[in-house]
């Protein structure tokens, strides 16, 4: 190959990778996908997320946020879209060990919300007398590590499709095949999918597989 040819191709190879590069923060990034898998995650359980915000793109993300984004700016209010009175609130921590007057921090700013769900993303642990006022707040709180958003579980290639049964369809499922609720599979509440949905207890998941060698397989998880 001719050397002027070879250092053209050399040139425009790394213009490729160039442009394949993430100039911006880590830490914007991570912020940016975590925050994306919660609105997906509000609109998958039902909460009235517009699609524009979940089609953000980083560029725009970073253009509003910054390359270190306030946590208090990345909040999301959202009301259930069959039951306005339900409200989910999701707040971010800041960086380091979430401590009791962390909560207490924002129990002060919340309580005249009115909230049903709240969600806590945190980067670190969480102290032991931190989860005991967690526990004693008037409303559900889940608490998710920003690690387990950043790409949402039920959008991975080698996960099968999930769909949560309604109290009708589950009874429905039940009386086809005469079996009580404990005779079928269980699902962890702690699972990634029970967790994705917020599944409690008694609640039943349609599970269908899909694949060369699994072809078409349907079953039914009880979440214990």
């Amino acid at each position: 190959m001719d050397v002027d040819v070879a250092a053209a191709a050399a040139d425009n190879f790394g213009s490729c990778l160039s442009s394949l590069l993430d100039n911006g923060t880590v830490e914007s990034h991570r912020y940016y996908l975590a925050r994306k898998t919660l609105l997906e995650m509000l609109r998958d359980r039902g909460f009235a997320v517009p699609n524009c915000e979940i089609e953000v793109s980083l560029e725009d993300f970073r253009s509003k946020h910054g390359p270190s984004p306030d946590v208090d700016g990345l909040r999301i209010s959202s009301l259930h879209k069959d039951d306005p009175s339900i409200k989910a609130l999701v707040l971010f921590c800041e960086p380091g060990i979430v401590k009791v007057n962390v909560i207490r921090g924002i129990t002060a700013r919340i309580v005249q919300e009115g909230l049903n769900r709240l969600i806590l993303v945190v980067q670190s642990k969480i102290t032991s007398q931190a989860s005991k006022a967690v526990e004693l707040l008037p409303f559900k709180v889940e608490i998710f590590q920003i690690t387990d958003l950043l790409v949402n579980v039920t959008k991975h290639e080698l996960k099968p499709k999930h769909q949560v049964l309604t109290n009708a369809e589950k009874e429905k499922l039940l009386k086809k095949f005469s079996i009580e609720e404990k005779q079928l599979p269980r699902m962890l509440q702690k699972d990634a999918i029970a967790r994705y949905y917020a599944l409690e207890k008694g609640q039943v998941v349609k599970v269908t597989y899909s694949g060369e060698l699994t072809q078409l397989h349907v079953t039914y998880r009880c979440v214990w």
